[in-house]
């Protein structure tokens, strides 16, 4: 029977912190407060809530490229790209496509599963399935998120926005 092996793996994050110091100027909570209740101490956030560069699609390229290359592959060798975000850069097209786009793939099929916490552990499962099924050999599994353009710095948002970071 044909198994699955992650040949790689990589991450990237945007280089702006965003500390529960900082949090503390934009609503009533402390670093006591967030830290007890999700052992949280830092997040990661786009520099700019309305930057067209820094998109869902692009961290998940960049976590794609160090994945790519800690399994010694290149795009040119992917069989099929699936995306798990509930914050794609456009609901149409999906951000899988934009990758492959990206990434200079070969035409290739691409999916999302727009899952929240779940949808990495979905993509797994559906990556695992078409190996297994003899259907791709090498397969792009990516979970990305933009969460800080839609999350409320105030107090009503509070129970939420200290949680949520950007990241792939």
């Amino acid at each position: 029977m044909i198994k699955s092996v992650i040949k790689g793996y990589g991450y990237y994050v945007p280089e702006n912190v965003v500390t529960n110091d900082d949090l503390s100027k934009l609503m009533t909570t402390n670093d006591e407060w967030i830290t007890e209740r999700t052992g949280i101490k830092e997040r990661r956030h786009r520099k700019n809530r309305n930057d067209s560069e820094e998109t869902t699609a692009f961290l998940a390229k960049k976590a794609a490229e160090k994945a790519l290359e800690k399994a010694n592959l290149t795009a040119k060798d992917l069989d099929f790209i699936v995306f798990a975000t509930l914050s794609p850069d456009y609901f149409f097209p999906g951000s899988g496509v934009v990758l492959q786009e990206m990434l200079g793939c070969d035409t290739i099929g691409a999916l999302d599963v727009r899952n929240q916490c779940s949808g990495f552990v979905y993509s797994m499962s559906v990556a695992d399935a078409f190996i297994k099924a003899g259907t791709y050999k090498n397969i792009l599994v990516v979970g990305a998120e933009v969460h800080s353009f839609g999350l409320d710095f105030t107090d009503d948002g509070r129970g939420v926005s200290v949680i949520f970071g950007d990241g792939a």
